[in-house]
């Protein structure tokens, strides 16, 4: 049984920063990508990055490129999202993925395992 639980969510200010946690267990992570996705109320789920199994590759959402930052520790078995210069519009339920493969894009059939989402508020 493989489950992520995300943490660190929470209500910032514009201008402001969090650090987003997955932690994984079962039998994945250490082979497989991983990834960052969010829904906003009223909108689709949409990607916000992904990490391949070693790190060697990331991929962003434009609207989130330069100012997030996806990281992992095999040995911990945790991915990262660094969010800074944080946005009213990066307000959504940050969802934590574990991909099929050990590398994944932007979109969700390449993952298979979802958290159950941390919510992160922006005020403005």
């Amino acid at each position: 049984q493989v489950q992520l639980v995300e943490s660190g969510g929470g209500l910032v200010q514009a201008g402001g920063s969090l650090r987003l946690s997955c932690a994984t267990s079962g039998r994945m992570f250490s082979n497989n990508a991983m990834g960052w996705f969010r829904q906003a109320p009223g909108k689709e789920r949409e990607f916000v990055g992904s990490i391949s199994w070693n790190g060697s590759n990331k991929l962003y959402a434009d609207s989130v490129k330069g100012r997030f930052t996806i990281s992992r520790d095999n040995a911990k078995n945790t991915v990262y999202l660094q969010m800074n210069s944080l946005e009213p519009e990066d307000t959504a339920v940050y969802y934590c993925a574990g991909g099929l493969r050990a590398y994944a894009g932007a979109v969700t059939q390449d993952y298979r395992y979802w958290g159950q989402g941390t919510q992160v508020t922006v005020s403005s």
